[in-house]
């Protein structure tokens, strides 16, 4: 059955919202006081060691510790700045412009930034 006008213009129309919703798929962070934060509402850092783009993060065992990385679920797709890279031990983190990121663990509560300039290397992630 030939397409009608308007039954070609909903048809367009539709497949216009789906590529919309498509482009608005979720982030792994959220934007406060202009610093992304994890849906925790707690305060991401990167790491200076860590090279954009690389697929790698330096920051691993006891360092880890201290700076909890932003796990990727493995069902988690990339999209738009948002990148999922491989640890060293198997386990994906999430990566913002090719930068991975991580959690401070002496930050007590959402809005906290003390981690921001630790050892000079560690800066809070911007959107």
């Amino acid at each position: 059955m030939p397409l009608t006008p308007r039954s070609a213009i909903a048809a367009t129309l539709a497949l216009a919202l789906l590529g919309a919703c498509a482009a608005l798929a979720p982030t792994p962070t959220k934007t406060a006081d202009g610093v992304l934060v994890g849906t925790n509402g707690m305060t991401l850092y990167t790491f200076d060691k860590d090279v954009a783009g690389s697929g790698k993060s330096l920051c691993n065992g006891p360092c880890a510790a201290n700076w909890p990385p932003l796990m990727a679920a493995g069902s988690d797709k990339a999209s738009g700045d948002y990148s999922i890279i491989t640890r060293d031990d198997g386990k994906p983190q999430w990566a913002v412009k090719g930068k991975p990121l991580y959690f401070w663990v002496k930050d007590s509560k959402p809005g906290d930034q003390t981690g921001d300039g630790v050892n000079k290397v560690w800066h809070t992630a911007k959107p």
